[in-house]
């Protein structure tokens, strides 16, 4: 089912077609786009809160500046719908997030309209940066700007990339999109510091004079623009009773100013594009703006609602009539409780995902134990780290994905201190329709290089749960990987025990072929050994459970009785598990035909998580295939 546009946004297949409108249709144009977003993410699914906050913005943006030739860069992408949709993506825009379709946010590949591939959060400044003082090199006045927003200004790479701004004279305009949502309401000192500008009822007033007087005296030349300056800065230091936080990383500051007036806001971008320098224009917008149940309702649950119906608000949820495993984040997230409420030295640490980890569970039982940081991974792992200095257990929960960005914090602040800090690793393997920049593709790979760090993944909830358990005795880091979505045990309050640091364990008995696997995708063998039974073969299943120790014992008894062996793995084949497992036998003296299952080593698009292990071949279709081929091989 395609969405139908409205009259003035089906007229829209370009910037250029949205500047023929006079400014009277912005409003109207501004309605449509909105109502497209709610009608197609209603059906397809999507992010939802957050594109709809930035409808004005998006119109005012691409209605001033001469994109693509001016660069827009997007901070966080999945604001950026309106952004495709006036893009010349409209038609497609049925297809986004889907296998084969468009990319749930900016790509370079995909448009000349996007600049700058953004999954990841608090990369925009710098990157505009960049790009402003590439063009000043080539001296070209392009205009360059960063929208940064939904929290991504909680992440310290923002501040690094102001106080480098503030000092290069490029022509960098930072629209900060304050909405006080990340995914998840933000923390933090920022957010007490904005709502106090924003308040600032003396302060707003004062400042809207300013900006007209600026306006005026602006035609005058540069003289009256730096007395005007410091007219406007002291204004605001004194009205503010502190100093500017922008202004004082020489940043010129503008606002706030509301988001929601297009036809503001396009007059304010078009006079901001005429003074030079690098300005921070602040933009007060409302996640869910224009769907009464996002704007009224909680805010994270209408983030990414998945399908609902756009009359009532209802969100769809699958329904079944016997119990379902839960997600293996929910199982994190109540055992957490569990081992904490046995052991108060346990703490809960994760940057900006309550929900999404499920540590909120943690945060409402126990909230002087469960941290939220913001949008700042590197502090979150030191922070950690800080915590078992002081005898603590801090669990701290990291996206696969997102813990690359505190790669160097795990390694110096973490392993080489030997420092307790259990890493759990949520959305490891593939992320699913949010594609490539929210995999968790490399996690075993540069994990299993650091000394003293344990590298685990359960194969189901039972696992997980034990795996927590003795992590949180751990006298050393430790770190468990697990997927996103449901686990395979719809009872699964188990009771804990204690599984010893790497020991494997066996699945099932078997002839001429081993598969050994690592984590949840083992569950996939179990489907393949159903199907590779009709065919008179009976492989043998092993569990390793942990890629670092190895289970030294299992493997001398896997290669000392099988020629032909198969690992799979739901993470990159370069340096990952079975790569683990190919060095251990070279080492050890042994000689089989392996053959290795996992993420080739090539950027793997977005889908069904089925869809993409079906594509790399590891889907139990894939496994079976490559049991039938390898019985058919005799080793010389």
């Amino acid at each position: 089912m395609l969405i139908q546009p409205g009259e003035l946004l089906a007229q829209i297949n370009s910037p250029a077609d949205l500047k023929k409108f006079p400014k009277d249709k912005l409003v109207q144009i501004c309605d449509e786009l909105r109502q497209f977003i709610i009608d197609n993410v209603s059906v397809y699914g999507g992010h939802f809160g957050a594109s709809l906050g930035v409808v004005e913005l998006t119109v005012a943006l691409h209605y001033v500046l001469n994109t693509p030739e001016d660069q827009l860069v997007w901070d966080v992408g999945h604001q950026a719908y309106g952004h495709k949709i006036l893009t010349g993506r409209r038609d497609q825009f049925h297809t986004n997030r889907v296998f084969g379709g468009l990319s749930g946010f900016p790509k370079r590949k995909e448009s000349e309209y996007d600049t700058f591939g953004v999954g990841h959060s608090s990369t925009s400044i710098s990157a505009a940066l960049g790009m402003a003082v590439g063009s000043k090199y080539q001296n070209s006045s392009i205009q360059h700007v960063a929208v940064i927003g939904d929290g991504a200004m909680t992440g310290g790479m923002a501040f690094e990339a102001m106080n480098h701004a503030g000092v290069s004279d490029t022509n960098l305009l930072i629209i900060l999109n304050d909405n006080c949502m990340s995914i998840d309401p933000n923390v933090g000192a920022l957010k007490e510091y904005l709502t106090d500008i924003t308040t600032s009822h003396t302060y707003n007033k004062v400042k809207d004079e300013v900006w007209k007087m600026l306006g005026k005296l602006s035609k005058f030349g540069s003289s009256a623009q730096e007395i005007i300056s410091k007219v406007e800065g002291g204004l605001k230091s004194a009205l503010l009773n502190q100093s500017n936080l922008f202004e004082s990383l020489n940043l010129r500051y503008f606002g706030p100013v509301d988001g929601h007036d297009v036809n503001h806001l396009a007059e304010v971008i078009r006079d901001l594009k005429d003074i030079p320098g690098p300005k921070i224009l602040h933009c007060i917008t409302m996640k869910g703006k224009g769907f009464e149940p996002a704007e009224n309702g909680n805010q994270t649950t209408w983030h990414a609602p998945g399908t609902f119906d756009k009359v009532t608000g209802e969100i769809y949820k699958k329904k079944s009539s016997i119990p379902q495993p839960p997600k293996y984040q929910d199982v994190f997230g109540h055992t957490l409780v569990e081992l904490a409420e046995q052991n108060d030295k346990i703490m809960g640490v994760t940057p900006a995902m309550p929900s999404g980890s499920s540590l909120n569970i943690m945060m409402k039982a126990m909230p002087d134990r469960a941290f939220d940081v913001g949008i700042a991974e590197q502090h979150a792992v030191t922070f950690s780290a800080g915590l078992a200095t002081r005898g603590l257990v801090p669990f701290c929960n990291i996206y696969s994905t997102f813990m690359q960005r505190a790669y160097d914090q795990v390694v110096h602040d973490v392993c080489l201190q030997n420092l307790p800090v259990v890493f759990c690793l949520d959305r490891a393997g593939f992320a699913g329709a949010d594609g490539p920049t929210h995999h968790g593709a490399y996690d075993i790979a540069y994990f299993r290089c650091i000394p003293n760090l344990v590298v685990a993944a359960p194969m189901n909830e039972e696992e997980l749960r034990n795996m927590m358990y003795s992590a949180s005795e751990s006298e050393g880091p430790y770190s468990i990987r697990y997927p996103r979505g449901q686990g395979v045990m719809p009872e699964w309050r188990t009771p804990l025990a204690k599984i010893p640091t790497g020991q494997g364990r066996i699945v099932k008995e078997g002839e001429e072929v081993a598969i050994l696997t690592i984590g949840h995708i083992g569950n996939y063998v179990t489907e393949a050994s159903d199907a590779l039974a009709k065919d008179g073969l009976n492989p043998a299943h092993f569990d390793m459970r942990f890629v670092k120790p190895l289970d030294e014992e299992l493997l001398h008894e896997i290669f000392g009785k099988f020629k032909k062996v198969v690992t799979v793995e739901d993470g990159c084949l370069m340096g990952g598990f079975g790569s683990a497992v190919v060095e251990w036998m070279t080492d050890h003296g042994y000689q089989a035909q392996v053959k290795r299952l996992g993420i080739p080593d090539e950027v793997i698009e977005h889908g069904t998580q089925l869809e993409l292990h079906k594509q790399c071949g590891f889907d139990p279709e894939g496994i079976a295939e490559v049991v039938r081929s390898l019985a058919e091989v005799q080793i010389g």
